[in-house]
């Protein structure tokens, strides 16, 4: 499926969560209240009805560590799981041959103490749907290689890279509402003199939809 990136953003990355605390004030009260007297307050509220629904994005955490594993004489190697993502279509009206895509792009991992930063080219993964069995409507991005694995194609990194895409077949298909979820392996390799010490990185996962 040939797509251009130079699509609409419909929903970026990242889920953020607030928490806002009110505060009530006291209120003075008669020693002994009339039961007999007081207000009823009706409460109202009039909620439109969502005429075309909405395509969104969600993640499971804002977070994720890579822990070492499978370090070899040649590279030092730090794996992990992406959280679960999950697009969500609830649309009833969308054009025919307009699909939808999650891309993830790394920023480089930078060391807390000021050691030597590690560029995205060293962080790959492999997507995967949590539930197989939508493999029909969508279908999960190729694995990509980090640069100090095999060369290939796919080995530039966390650059801007598919996760997860609408499977359509031609441009007279149609997106269907529903619910997916995807996740993927990380894999973080460094050369073996890589600085010791804390390192963090972004990874940014962004939702578009483009035409056929």
């Amino acid at each position: 499926m040939m797509m251009s990136k130079g699509a609409a953003l419909r929903a970026a990355t990242g889920v953020l969560g607030g928490l806002m605390l009110v505060g009530v004030g006291s209120a003075a009260f008669a020693d002994y209240p009339d039961p007999t007297s007081g207000s009823d307050v009706d409460v109202n509220v009039d909620i439109a009805a969502v005429e075309n629904g909405a395509l969104s994005l969600t993640v499971d955490s804002s977070a994720t560590s890579l822990a070492e594993t499978g370090s070899t004489a040649e590279f030092r190697q730090f794996t992990g799981t992406l959280p679960n993502v999950t697009v969500t279509d609830t649309r009833t009206d969308v054009p025919e041959g307009v699909f939808w895509y999650v891309t993830g792009q790394a920023s480089s991992f930078v060391g807390a103490a000021g050691q030597p930063g590690i560029t995205a080219d060293h962080l790959g993964w492999s997507p995967a749907l949590v539930d197989p069995a939508n493999g029909d409507d969508v279908v999960e991005g190729p694995a990509v290689d980090t640069s100090l694995d095999p060369t290939g194609p796919n080995n530039v990194g966390l650059v801007g890279e598919e996760l997860l895409a609408l499977n359509l077949t031609d441009s007279q298909s149609a997106a269907t509402t529903g619910q997916w979820t995807a996740n993927a392996d990380l894999v973080l390799k460094t050369p073996v003199d890589v600085a010791p010490g804390a390192y963090t990185s972004t990874l940014t996962l962004s939702l578009f939809e483009d035409a056929l």
